[in-house]
């Protein structure tokens, strides 16, 4: 038979048959605790297969319809392509018929069926009559032109025409694009002798296979897939919309808890904080408060959170922006829907869509960080590309994390991407590690580097020009890329806008110009350590024998340092370039004469120089590479 990727849920108000309803249809029992068959009622999630005339089979979830085990209904609900709404025709419309109904509705669900059940505990009057009523109450919902069949389970009267109906709505359904990140919320977790751990669930986006390797988020663990059931069968990969029973090595059974998602590695960033598109219900009765606590619900997982809104309150009916602070974090995606149920008494009071999975608080005195949201609600593909690039900055995002932050995956995130990078709306800063940053800000760092400069030019006029890793420092408030500054360096100067001279980055205009009264203190320095030889005067001495305007001496002396007049060879002792030479020239001279010098040699050959000055000037040979040392004498290398 063909497996088609589509799961037929149940909904409906506690004993209006639906479990009775799933085993006249399938032949499958789906109440399997033995309180359940005590008590009569469905607690857990149940599950069968159903095999249609058309040779389809279906997934079947069938939920539990008191309202104390909603939070089941709500897991089993989330993964639903087709709802079967069961009304007991005996009842008509319950509590939980209207709860279900809405939780259906908030979670997505697009398709489905009426079925009327117990058809033979009422005449053909009353069955008309609760007909129209259900027809009343799906009217303007997503059930509003959905076929409406009454049945009888324990009979068989109508179950072959429903059978029917539903192979023809299965036809129509497009099953699920295995696209983006495999992801599997967990409903049950147990253990098989000989097997280990097994987690069951619906798969809900991606496929895996035998032997590849997975994460549980949020608990950051990893587990390799050892074995895969597909109702009940053994298969070699799980995609969406399937029913499907999970084998993890390297896990314990202890390690693994209901809610938790089974993802490909790296796929979800566990959060605390979420952004939300609100449907607040017109049922809820009154105003919802701002930082309410209500029980969250996302896939299989129920958490306690506070609503974080704009306002003090909004109004039943209401669509709006929100946040959630969780207490315990969450693995989503944007898009998953989620349902919101008060905290105490409890009942479902709204839902919607998650726009955000990894937000930064969005402060109430701030009304543009909501606005924003706008943008994730209904930008397209670039637009929320774009979004989240721009606010992250000089940091940029990698493909992996822009796919968590947007939804998009593989050749659709890959086409955007290239789209948007040949028109320079984004920059790829490192083809290794595909990081992106936003063209805007690409352009921004660089006039900030353009504006720093400058203003370092303006105050160090004689200087040639900023070291490039203290312009990095001053770009970036913390550590920056080294990729996207050196990017952007070559970006300048194939502009021709900077120049980079060994270590030192300057704008291409910026020249050093020395006006008359700093000409004349450059040649008094110059003249004194050209006079004083081979035994200069420290800096101190020197400057205090320029008398001048306050500073300037000290900016022309380390301007004579940076050109190379004055030559550094330790602490405070500098020496004319000049005298440099001279000193090269009489080491070389002797050494080709005598094979050889030693530090007397060089004390007399230099007029008596104490060793405060033969000792760096040695050295200084030595560095350049001019002498080598053997022992007490020195050689000239090569």
């Amino acid at each position: 038979m063909e497996t088609k990727t589509i799961i037929l849920g149940t909904a409906g108000h506690i004993d209006h048959g639906k479990t009775t309803l799933v085993k006249a249809l399938t032949g499958i029992d789906t109440d399997r605790l033995k309180e359940e068959k005590e008590r009569g009622i469905t607690i857990e999630l149940g599950f069968a297969h159903l095999d249609l005339p058309t040779g389809q089979r279906v997934g079947v979830v069938d939920v539990p319809g008191h309202e104390r085990f909603v939070k089941n209904m709500v897991a089993g609900a989330m993964g639903m392509d087709l709802v079967a709404l069961v009304v007991a025709a005996d009842e008509g419309v319950m509590p939980q018929t209207r709860e279900h109904m809405e939780i259906c509705q908030l979670l997505g669900v697009k398709r489905g069926i009426v079925v009327l059940t117990k058809k033979d505990m009422v005449d053909e009057e009353w069955l008309e009559l609760a007909a129209e009523d259900v027809k009343e109450f799906v009217a303007g919902t997503f059930l509003d032109d959905a076929p409406l069949l009454a049945v009888s389970s324990t009979r068989g009267e109508g179950l072959k025409e429903l059978l029917q109906v539903l192979g023809e709505m299965v036809s129509r359904i497009t099953p699920r694009a295995p696209g983006g990140p495999y992801r599997l919320p967990v409903d049950r977790v147990f253990t098989i002798k000989g097997f280990g751990t097994v987690v069951t669930g619906t798969s809900i986006s991606g496929q895996i296979r035998m032997g590849d390797e997975a994460m549980i988020s949020p608990r950051g663990l990893s587990a390799r897939i050892r074995g895969i059931q597909i109702h009940g069968r053994e298969a070699q990969e799980a995609r969406p919309g399937l029913r499907t029973a999970l084998n993890l090595q390297g896990v314990d059974r202890e390690q693994i808890e209901r809610g938790n998602v089974v993802a490909t590695p790296g796929s979800l960033h566990a959060s605390y904080l979420l952004d939300l598109k609100l449907l607040y219900l017109k049922s809820a009765g009154r105003p919802l408060r701002h930082r309410i606590p209500v029980r969250f619900h996302v896939g299989t997982v129920e958490i306690i959170g506070r609503l974080l809104l704009q306002n003090d309150e909004i109004d039943p009916g209401t669509e709006t922006f929100a946040q959630i602070k969780l207490e315990e974090p969450v693995g989503v995606l944007p898009g998953d829907h989620y349902v919101i149920r008060s905290y105490s008494p409890v009942r479902t009071i709204g839902g919607g869509r998650i726009l955000h999975p990894l937000p930064r608080r969005r402060k109430r005195t701030r009304p543009e960080l909501w606005t924003e949201l706008a943008i994730l609600d209904q930008g397209g593909p670039q637009e929320l590309i774009g979004f989240h690039l721009e606010r992250a900055g000089v940091r940029g995002l990698t493909q992996p994390e822009l796919a968590i932050r947007t939804g998009l995956y593989g050749k659709t995130l890959q086409r955007e991407i290239d789209r948007l990078l040949s028109t320079k709306a984004i920059i790829r800063v490192d083809s290794e590690g595909q990081r992106l940053v936003h063209g805007m800000v690409y352009e921004t760092l660089k006039e900030q580097a353009l504006r720093m400069l400058d203003i370092y030019h303006r105050e160090h006029p004689l200087v040639q020009g900023l070291p490039k890793e203290e312009l990095r420092s001053r770009l970036f408030s913390r550590a920056g890329d080294p990729k996207l500054f050196q990017n952007m360096l070559n970006d300048l100067i194939g502009l021709q806008q900077i120049l980079q001279e060994r270590d030192l980055v300057r704008l291409a205009t910026h020249q050093i110009a020395l006006g008359e009264a700093e000409e004349e203190i450059k040649a008094a320095l110059e003249k004194v350590f050209k006079k004083a030889g081979l035994q200069p005067p420290s800096r101190e001495e020197a400057l205090a024998g320029v008398p001048c305007a306050t500073g300037t001496p000290a900016r022309i002396f380390d301007y004579l340092v940076r050109e190379g007049t004055l030559v550094r060879l330790k602490d405070d002792l500098y020496f004319h370039r000049s005298a440099l030479d001279r000193v090269r020239s009489m080491v070389v001279d002797f050494i080709e004469k005598h094979g050889e010098i030693g530090i007397n040699d060089f004390r007399d050959m230099a007029g008596g120089l104490s060793r405060k000055f033969m000792i760096p000037l040695l050295e200084y040979l030595d560095n350049q590479r001019v002498t080598l040392r053997v022992g007490d004498k020195r050689k000239l290398r090569g």
